[in-house]
């Protein structure tokens, strides 16, 4: 049975706000306790996603399904700096929250394409989305002339990891979050690569 979805770069500007929402409802457990409130949250992440740095997965008729971000040294999925946070969030509220956030901040590294996030609508999951997002990262890895594909995985998302490790993906480290844990709510993240 032929899949019931497409795979284009980027994301129509139409579906933006899902794109949001469906960023959000994925990451919220990481990122809820430092973000909040939601309505902020998603002011925020309207005003930074850039969906030039995502493929997506569209249904037939052009809604969003799913998407993953990656990072280059030109720009991420979720960008943004300190001044789009103030202006959400306010001066004292946007400079601890950056300051936290900048503690999950990940670099890029020469000859790397870094994965910034993968989601999947839930009424659309079990259907191979997630790994099809997966292969599209690693053609525009390619695309770039990039040879590996970089990402991090918390240690509360062990069916992310198991998807991560059937496409190839391989453990290079292990990073604690240490006191850090009660505001993320994750303990660990495993930073994982493969060759493409």
């Amino acid at each position: 049975m032929p899949p019931t979805y497409r795979i284009v770069p980027g994301f129509p500007q139409t579906e933006r706000p899902v794109a949001v929402r469906l960023f959000w409802q994925a990451f919220a457990g990481k990122l809820g306790r430092v973000m909040a409130p939601e309505d902020k949250a998603l002011a925020f992440l309207e005003r930074v996603i850039n969906p030039d740095f995502a493929v997506s997965a569209l249904s037939p008729e052009g809604g969003l399904l799913g998407l993953a971000g990656f990072k280059t040294d030109q720009g991420a999925l979720i960008g943004g700096g300190l001044g789009d946070m103030t202006a959400v969030y306010g001066l004292f509220g946007g400079t601890w929250r950056g300051l936290l956030l900048d503690t999950l901040e990940r670099e890029t590294e020469d000859g790397c394409l870094l994965m910034d996030g993968i989601f999947v609508a839930e009424d659309a999951r079990g259907r191979g989305i997630g790994g099809a997002l997966l292969e599209a990262v690693f053609t525009e890895a390619r695309s770039r002339n990039l040879s590996r594909v970089r990402l991090d995985v918390i240690n509360t998302n062990p069916r992310a990891k198991a998807l991560y490790e059937r496409k190839g993906f391989k453990a290079v480290s292990e990073e604690k979050t240490g006191i850090l844990e009660l505001l993320f709510g994750f303990s660990s993240s495993t930073r994982m690569a493969r060759t493409v």
